[in-house]
């Protein structure tokens, strides 16, 4: 046995947010990350666990014929989306994925600016759309 092994025996292996005996937010392997109590994630940490949300989008993704063959700003426009709103919700948007699929970028900007998500995330659904739109990355 080593350490590791006798860790995740001792403080289990849990794969979501959750409350330990002392009722601190704690994650994994007894990671606290309570910010009362002084836990976080280093910015190594969080760069992996979204290098891995971004794998798993951009594979999602590919069930979209249409997406390998967008520009390299457009993906990613189309990436932040399902991202945001996770695969499932990013199919629901049937008008603004034929306009994509049919290259008609403009009035996919439209329909993205025209949905309930716009309304929620603000700037980013007019970043977005304006990348969308002129296929050009937004300073």
């Amino acid at each position: 046995m080593d350490i590791k092994t006798l860790l995740k025996k001792h403080e289990g292996c849990i794969p979501h947010a959750y409350l330990d005996s002392l009722g601190y937010l704690t994650i994994g392997v007894g990671r606290l990350i309570d910010k009362q109590k002084g836990g976080r994630l280093s910015d190594d940490e969080i760069d992996y666990l979204l290098d891995n949300d971004i794998k798993k989008v951009q594979k999602e993704l590919m069930a979209f014929a249409w997406y390998p063959q967008l520009d390299p700003v457009r993906q990613m426009v189309v990436e932040s989306m399902a991202f945001n709103l996770g695969i499932e919700g990013f199919s629901q948007f049937k008008n603004t994925i034929a306009f994509i699929a049919a290259g008609k970028y403009a009035e996919a900007a439209d329909n993205m600016l025209k949905s309930k998500w716009a309304s929620q995330v603000g700037k980013r659904a007019t970043e977005l759309a304006n990348m969308m739109r002129s296929g050009e990355a937004q300073p």
